[in-house]
């Protein structure tokens, strides 16, 4: 049973627990030949940046059976947020509902990655109308209304985006929450 009385602290998982970006780069680099470190124009989407014939690719990527099972976790990650635990209530939060067949690989994906969060901590959602204290996130249409304390996930598409506390790194989410 948790401790109502620490803090709620809500993580999105894409970009932030799971290094979908780097899941992106794997495919179009084994399906099209495209550099691992292709340049990115910094606040653009990774899909803005390739030639025009790819750059609807990415919907077939996402919307494909498996794309969010295997996935890499973030560096630092697992450790951090078991860290966590210790002092908040932790919830994984994700838009799921967008994209159909990422509900059971995201479920499968925490199991084998985040074991330690209990099912009831993990919410599937469409708009991420939620009440936390704190809310770890790499996109700002999620941390804009959001009523706690805001904490831009660094992306290539945010780079350019002020008016938010950034973390980096896993590392800086330690150094600030621990």
């Amino acid at each position: 049973m948790q401790n109502d009385k620490r803090p709620r602290l809500a993580i999105d998982m894409d970009e932030v627990l799971a290094d979908t970006h780097q899941k992106f780069l794997a495919l179009y680099h084994q399906d099209y030949g495209i550099a691992m470190d292709i340049y990115q124009e910094p606040g653009k989407e990774l899909h803005e940046n390739l030639p025009d014939h790819l750059r609807e690719q990415w919907k077939v990527y996402i919307h494909q059976k498996g794309f969010f099972r295997d996935i890499p976790p973030m560096r630092d990650a697992i450790e951090t947020v078991k860290a966590l635990q210790e002092r908040y209530n932790v919830y994984v939060v994700s838009a799921a509902i967008e994209f159909r067949n990422s509900l059971e690989d995201k479920l499968d994906w925490l199991d084998e990655h985040f074991p330690f969060i209990p099912w009831t901590n993990i919410l599937f959602t469409g708009e991420k109308i939620i009440a936390a204290d704190v809310m770890i996130d790499d996109r700002i249409k999620n941390l804009a209304h959001f009523q706690g304390r805001k904490l831009l996930y660094t992306s290539p598409h945010n780079v350019l985006i002020t008016g938010y506390e950034r973390v980096n790194s896993w590392r800086d989410v330690a150094e600030l929450l621990l």
